[in-house]
């Protein structure tokens, strides 16, 4: 059985997710998007919690699609609210409304993509953690980011979210060197 970070266990959906998405590099502006989004979710519970609802929040926030989400008001807040399969907290709900105004006008200015990839050089840092003690639960980079996604209108970033963020779409490889996925995540680079 291949080594991996301690994170994940043996939860076989934690596993998959682990073997096959997280701290891959994702270049996709609407996929970055929609994982802020889900990261921005995730404050407060555990990402398993957040993983195990992802097609509900995929379906109930159609499809992630910002263009859609952006023309949304207190009837697709009620809804949400009532709709079991997601997290229903009225505070993320309505800055994902906002979070999707915001990243238009980002993307259609910069590049939703090309703004977070600037801000690692265009190519993932590769971290070499030996032990979970070891990763930070953010960083100055992600501090910055913080800041720089907040003055452009998005809420529910902090350090934290935005750390873990850059490490699930892999602008950081936050593998630990003793996991099977560091080499193969680092040649993705």
């Amino acid at each position: 059985m291949p080594e991996r970070c301690d994170w994940c266990g043996s939860d076989p959906l934690y596993v998959a997710y682990h073997d096959t998405e997280w701290g891959v590099p994702e270049y996709d502006s609407r996929a970055l998007w929609e994982k802020l989004v889900l990261d921005g979710f995730q404050a407060g519970l555990s990402w398993i919690t957040i993983l195990r609802k992802r097609e509900a929040f995929r379906a109930a926030f159609a499809g992630f699609d910002p263009a859609v989400i952006a023309t949304w008001g207190e009837a697709e807040v009620q809804r949400l609210l009532a709709d079991p399969g997601i997290v229903r907290h009225r505070g993320k709900i309505e800055a994902t409304i906002g979070n999707a105004r915001a990243y238009l006008d980002l993307e259609a200015r910069h590049g939703f993509d090309r703004f977070l990839w600037d801000r690692v050089g265009g190519s993932p840092l590769q971290n070499r953690f030996a032990s979970m003690a070891e990763v930070p639960p953010q960083t100055p980079l992600s501090v910055q980011v913080s800041k720089e996604l907040k003055q452009a209108g998005f809420r529910f970033c902090g350090p934290t979210i935005v750390y873990a963020f850059m490490e699930a779409c892999g602008l950081v490889n936050d593998h630990l060197v003793t996991c099977h996925r560091h080499p193969q995540v680092a040649a993705l680079a």
